[in-house]
């Protein structure tokens, strides 16, 4: 008991698991005089400490929701939890969100680049753009996973957070089961990818040619300046010579998908395109 006690306590305390295994050794006076290895810490940080802890934080969460709730009843909140009570999925907005999407809601952003450090659960916010083209906060999301059903669990939240009324535009990164989800939730809604979230991609991807750096400049150049469809594929077809980029599968799927992510979304909204 002593020593899981020790565990807990430096467990909370942010000691990693390392150096609590080797107090121990240090106590007794070498690995062998113990019944136990490293991994056994490690296994009971994993299964009894954090477990209780992820349990806790996701009652407390729940408590917070309603707390949020009874100060304002336009606070809206969903949550669902896994069989063990950890959060599953949780969405809420306040009222100031759900005010400002019927100023704002014509085009949305959702975001889910970020992860919590604790409990590895998936953070989204629902972004729009104000008048003064400042970004407003139009909900926020915890999730287990990034699945499909997850997806349409949120965006279904989302949308009886916000009356009903879905967007006219709804801008994501490539992820295909976000994609599935809005098709069968916003059916009406028009889906683009993010170009942001395209050109932060290229470094990964085209690292490994020689002269990438240039590549990756002028790759830039035709995704920015390119004003009309027509220009576009003459500076990209121009662009995948010039640099015998020809039979790279990740700009051949990117072109081949150019109708999601090329097109101003605005500018598809408006009828223009």
């Amino acid at each position: 008991m002593s020593i899981r006690r020790t565990i807990e306590n430096n467990e909370e305390a942010g000691i990693r698991p390392s150096k609590t295994y080797q107090s121990f050794v240090a106590a007794v006076g070498g690995h062998r005089e113990l019944n136990f290895i490293e991994k056994d810490v490690r296994n009971y940080i994993t299964r009894e400490v954090r477990n209780v802890s992820e349990q806790e934080d996701a009652k407390e969460f729940g408590k917070y929701l309603l707390r949020m709730k009874e100060k304002n009843q336009n606070f809206f909140f969903e949550l669902e939890l896994e069989e063990d009570q950890s959060i599953k999925l949780a969405f809420w907005a306040d009222a100031r969100s759900i005010a400002a999407f019927e100023y704002f809601g014509d085009v949305i952003s959702f975001d889910t680049t970020y992860n919590t450090n604790r409990y590895n659960l998936v953070y989204g916010s629902f972004v729009g753009v104000n008048h003064h083209g400042q970004s407003t906060l139009l909900g926020c999301s915890l999730m287990k996973n990034e699945e499909i059903e997850s997806f349409k669990w949120l965006f279904q939240c989302w949308l009886r957070c916000m009356g009903g009324n879905a967007p006219k535009g709804f801008l994501t990164d490539q992820c295909a089961s976000m994609k599935r989800a809005l098709e069968a939730c916003m059916p009406t809604t028009i889906h683009r990818w993010c170009i942001w979230h395209i050109m932060k991609n290229i470094p990964s991807k085209l690292n490994g040619y020689k002269g990438h750096a240039k590549i990756e400049q002028e790759m830039s150049q035709v995704v920015w300046n390119s004003h009309s469809k027509d220009s576009f594929d003459r500076n990209w077809n121009d662009f995948l010579l010039n640099f015998g980029l020809v039979d790279n599968k990740w700009l051949s799927d990117l072109y081949e998908d150019r109708h999601i992510w090329f097109q101003s979304i605005w500018i598809t909204i408006s009828g223009q395109g």
